[in-house]
């Protein structure tokens, strides 16, 4: 069975489409239609209203870390909720929120020893923002509030994090966002000869190309001005660009030359998505705060965090002093107690170990897609990979605006889905299909993607 016997599924379905306002979502692409309606997961799978089984290509929304139906993170959060289901953070404890922030701060590089709960995401990297401008006036720096982030990157919807955001169509509606964020190039090294201008660079020389365009920026707004610098480990809209080989270890040097915050984006790249805890030790670099959510409770619960190096927390141990942020559900303790529950089986499994075994079997069956005229590129790290699609592989020809809206969303969305296979067809920047599985997913799932793959963008091409 997908869902009990008493489901109406008629009213489940009418409801979802009159009442129901869903995220990010066109919902005129619905009029006249039904909107897909998902019931149950287990394991890599999803399974719809009508009994219609999917490959969860996207772990939900880089989420699931686990898998599906994962009865123990279930038991922990009903456990939590009967011994005590809500008290907040507002000066006061709770056992659960206490043995996550330490055990988190175990498992961090370097000595990000302060944990600072969100429910999500972009509040996560609200968080930080707001940590950065406040201690760089406890240190007697006020003009420091000014952020760097890559073009194209997205760091969540809230005011604060929106401006951080790189995708202008997110940004437009909202306008005037906060002011003082500052875009600087991404590492797309498949299109480095047309971001630099400087064509043949070697990965090393692109990366430190792209690195060293945060150091002018700063230099250009002035090093009293800029508090903080954001990035994530493999930058996720525009389809998965990993860094250059040395473009972090430059860009703490730079950090580090100019009293400027690295902010390590790990909403996504945390949590075993890279093969590694947090994303940063995939690539080897400390960074001064790290923002993360999704992967923490698999998706069993809501929950983000700042984690942040016990220097920023320095001023706030003086009497008198307090950071006057906060959310009633921030740090939650059924979230918390699924968070830990979690964290058991990432150990009890050898998760990371999993990730780390399997990424090179991962990468070699998607290459295999390579022989088709419409991919351009296959990038990404551990679990979390991009294809980028072309119209001529040799010069690299990517859509236009026209082509990319008939290819993704009027056939390759949809056709993907109906194959059997739940990803993401995007063109934030240029078009690509982006793949993050559920980290328990191994060779049958990936021969199951690129089969799907093959099949839906054999079709594309022949429709082009």
């Amino acid at each position: 069975m997908t869902h009990p016997d008493n489901t109406d599924v008629a009213a489940v379905l009418k409801a979802a489409q009159d009442n129901l306002w869903l995220h990010f979502t066109r919902h005129g692409a619905y009029a006249g239609g039904e909107v897909p309606t998902i019931v149950r997961g287990e394991g890599a799978y999803i399974y719809d209203i009508h009994g219609k089984r999917y490959l969860d290509g996207l772990a939900g929304l880089f989420v699931v870390q686990a898998g599906h139906g994962r009865s123990e993170l279930a038991e922990a959060a009903a456990k939590q909720a009967q011994e005590l289901a809500f008290f907040p953070l507002w000066s006061y404890a709770h056992p659960k929120a206490a043995e996550l922030a330490q055990r988190l701060a175990a498992l961090t590089p370097g000595d990000l020893n302060r944990v600072f709960f969100t429910t999500g995401g972009g509040e996560a990297v609200e968080t930080a923002w707001k940590l950065a401008k406040q201690y760089y006036k406890a240190v007697g720096k006020p003009g420091k509030h000014k952020v760097i982030s890559r073009q194209i990157a997205y760091h969540g919807t809230p005011q604060g994090a929106l401006s951080i955001t790189g995708i202008p169509a997110f940004k437009l509606p909202f306008e005037p966002l906060v002011p003082g964020s500052v875009r600087v190039p991404n590492t797309n090294y498949y299109r480095a000869d047309e971001i630099s201008g400087v064509p043949g660079m070697t990965p090393e020389q692109y990366g430190r190309w792209a690195a060293d365009r945060v150091a002018r920026a700063i230099e250009m707004e002035g090093p009293d001005s800029v508090a903080a610098v954001f990035v994530e480990p493999v930058q996720n809209a525009g389809g998965c660009f990993p860094p250059p080989p040395g473009y972090f270890q430059r860009l703490r040097e730079i950090c580090d030359t100019y009293d400027v915050l690295l902010v390590s984006d790990e909403v996504i790249c945390a949590f075993g998505r890279l093969g590694t805890m947090f994303g940063g030790q995939k690539f080897d670099y400390v960074p001064d705060i790290i923002t993360c959510a999704k992967g923490l409770t698999s998706g069993y619960s809501p929950i983000g965090a700042m984690i942040a190096k016990e220097e920023l927390f320095e001023p706030f141990k003086r009497d008198g002093v307090m950071f006057p942020h906060g959310y009633t559900f921030g740090g939650h303790p059924v979230s918390a107690a699924v968070a830990l529950a979690n964290l058991d089986i990432f150990e009890g499994e050898d998760l990371l170990g999993h990730v780390t075994r399997n990424e090179p079997v991962f990468r070699a069956t998607l290459e295999r897609l390579l022989d088709l005229p419409i991919v351009g590129d296959v990038r990404g790290s551990g679990y979390f990979w991009g294809i980028e699609l072309v119209k001529d592989k040799t010069t690299k020809a990517t859509f236009d605006e026209g082509e990319s809206e008939r290819l993704l969303r009027g056939f390759l969305s949809h056709a993907l889905f109906e194959a059997g296979l739940y990803c993401r067809a995007d063109d934030r920047g240029d078009p690509v299909i982006q793949l993050a599985p559920p980290l328990i997913c191994g060779p049958k799932e990936f021969d199951e993607i690129e089969s799907i793959l093959r099949s839906v963008l054999t079709e594309a091409w022949n429709r082009l």
